[in-house]
């Protein structure tokens, strides 16, 4: 990228963690820089920590915490087109960039043009015609109380199952180490363009997890048991506009600021323990520390 001009730095912070010294390492880097630090506002945000800006009126987001941090930040960028760069007080993450004690080199290199965008796309969603919200991560159709949830699902107008159970999460590639993974379905690989469609607790049948292309359309049409149906997108309830859903991938929703040397994404989630190798493969390892195989690289 070229050298960036920044005039406004617009933070998004989470609201309990301890940033002080991340913060106060900020607003010095700012003032030797001549930089105005600013608050983005961002629902169910309590916690002040500077005067209040527009993102539309900052060059650059910094979101301080973690990844549900960065995940507000996005969605407060998307609109007036404003890259964030991810700061990670605590376990880094899928969406922070780099720790809370880089956050100044981090700035140094944004400055300089020395960063990359990183496209982040989203879940457009439209409930019976009406456009509603977006997602970066996933959206969920969750059973209300008793009584099972009835989920048709067709992928671009034909039917692929239709379920009974707790209801299904359809997931960005970069969402499906969330709540997707969690509930037993497919992890998309960095590149990888599609959809996750993973049920929740169905009921008998048979209705896999499946990956959709990147150019297709889902539609869901929902029947909710005595107990009702909630919705939530990126874990935030979502107000419900009728019983049928469209969903579809939006390229370049945000924009995630790329530093060079990042984590790979699949070394981080071994990293936290999200992948695991076979219990035999690590026997063995420890058995044999030397052991090397023919292009598998060493683990991290």
């Amino acid at each position: 990228m070229d050298r960036s001009p920044l005039r406004q730095l617009g933070l998004v912070v989470h609201p309990t963690r301890h940033l002080e010294a991340v913060l106060e390492g900020i607003a010095g880097w700012a003032s030797a820089h001549g930089v105005e630090v600013g608050q983005v506002q961002v629902a169910g945000q309590t916690r002040h920590v500077a005067e209040p800006v527009e993102a539309a009126a900052c060059e650059l987001l910094v979101a301080v915490g973690g990844d549900g941090t960065t995940l507000a930040a996005l969605h407060a960028g998307a609109s007036p087109s404003r890259p964030v760069l991810g700061v990670a007080c605590g376990s880094v993450g899928v969406l922070t960039s780099v720790a809370g004690d880089e956050a100044t080199s981090a700035l140094d290199r944004f400055m300089d043009g020395r960063w990359a965008p990183g496209d982040v796309p989203g879940l457009e969603v439209t409930w019976d015609e009406t456009p509603g919200e977006t997602a970066i991560n996933d959206v969920a159709v969750i059973r209300g109380g008793p009584g099972q949830l009835l989920v048709s699902v067709c992928v671009d107008d034909v039917l692929y199952a239709q379920l009974a159970g707790d209801g299904l999460v359809v997931a960005t590639a970069l969402g499906s180490s969330a709540y997707t993974m969690a509930a037993g379905g497919p992890l998309l690989a960095p590149g990888a363009d599609g959809m996750a469609v993973t049920p929740l607790a169905p009921h008998g049948g048979s209705c896999p997890p499946l990956v959709a292309g990147g150019d297709s359309h889902l539609s869901l049409t929902i029947q909710p048991g005595f107990g009702g149906v909630r919705f939530e997108i990126d874990g935030r309830p979502a107000a419900a506009e009728g019983l049928h859903l469209a969903v579809r991938v939006r390229p370049g929703y945000a924009t995630l600021v790329r530093l060079a040397d990042e984590e790979p994404r699949l070394t981080g989630l071994r990293r936290r323990g999200l992948v695991l190798d076979s219990p035999r493969v690590l026997a063995r390892e420890a058995r044999l520390p030397d052991l090397t195989l023919p292009g598998v690289p060493p683990s991290p």
